[in-house]
């Protein structure tokens, strides 16, 4: 690998002293490598990225969860540096990526693809589309009521039902917010879409797991005074009423570089099931 891109949260390294850390360690593992440096995923662009074989990204999960969306259809993978706070997604700790960038070098190393969702929304005459690679997910505004919903699955109608909100959540994004509303833990690899609803009015509205080749449709069908879609929990639009929201599997997948001891439930039992047991200490 020569051509190497660096995505740094500059607000977890305000003086530069990891970003400055991390080239050295680079520039001494692979020869005449070609660098580019990112900032908080500005500037990902293809005329910027086409030419590279692999993005390190220095930050925590936020940060690749933006980079994964700008990378996009361009396929490349993503090496991920935790200098956050949980790095669940990450590859390393920034203390080991001297040993992390010594086996990519050697080819110790195998690359991940992850499930990514496609939004597109109807709006102002112009249908917008979004990529995510954690949820989709449709909720109330701050101050507003509750809001009824009508699903449609593979044009069949699913259900209705009276809620907070709707998370529509890719195997990543089952760790997640979706993993927070009751939904369940979803092994990264299975091509599956989970859909669990927030605060639902009814006991028997529970989280379901689909195909990743399904089409969800969701409507908003009662009176509301404002609702939002918020991809990633990142980007966010305002919704009309009669808007349609489509959701299905992106044409693309995240690729992300795993070292060859990386143990998915390892990650998981420190990273999400014994951080939780900590926190109700």
């Amino acid at each position: 690998m020569k051509n190497i891109g660096i995505n740094i949260n500059i607000s977890k390294d305000i003086d530069g002293k990891i970003l400055k850390s991390i080239t050295q360690v680079i520039y001494n593992e692979i020869v005449d490598c070609n660098l580019k440096i990112f900032r908080d995923s500005k500037k990902l662009k293809y005329d910027a990225i086409k030419e590279l074989d692999l993005l390190i990204v220095l930050g925590g999960d936020g940060t690749i969860l933006g980079a994964a969306r700008s990378l996009g259809e361009h396929q490349i993978p993503i090496l991920g540096v935790n200098i956050g706070n949980l790095g669940f997604l990450t590859t390393v700790e920034s203390s080991r990526f001297k040993v992390a960038m010594e086996a990519v070098n050697k080819g110790n190393y195998f690359v991940e693809e992850r499930l990514m969702l496609q939004c597109s929304i109807f709006k102002d005459g112009e249908n917008i589309i979004y990529s995510s690679l954690n949820d989709v997910v449709i909720s109330k505004g701050t101050l507003s009521r509750i809001i009824e919903y009508e699903i449609f699955i593979d044009d069949k109608k699913y259900t209705e039902f009276v809620a907070d909100g709707v998370i529509i959540a890719t195997p990543t994004g089952s760790t997640a917010y979706s993993l927070s509303a009751g939904g369940p833990i979803i092994y990264p690899q299975l091509e599956v879409i989970s859909l669990s609803p927030i605060c639902p009015h009814s006991l028997g509205m529970r989280s379901i797991i689909l195909d990743s080749k399904s089409k969800i449709v969701i409507k908003l069908i009662s009176e509301w005074e404002s609702a939002f879609l918020t991809v990633d929990g990142q980007e966010s639009v305002e919704l009309k009423e009669n808007n349609n929201i489509l959701i299905t599997a992106y044409p693309y997948k995240c690729k992300l570089i795993r070292l060859d001891d990386y143990d998915y439930f390892d990650v998981l039992r420190e990273k999400i099931i014994w951080r939780t047991k900590k926190v109700r200490k």
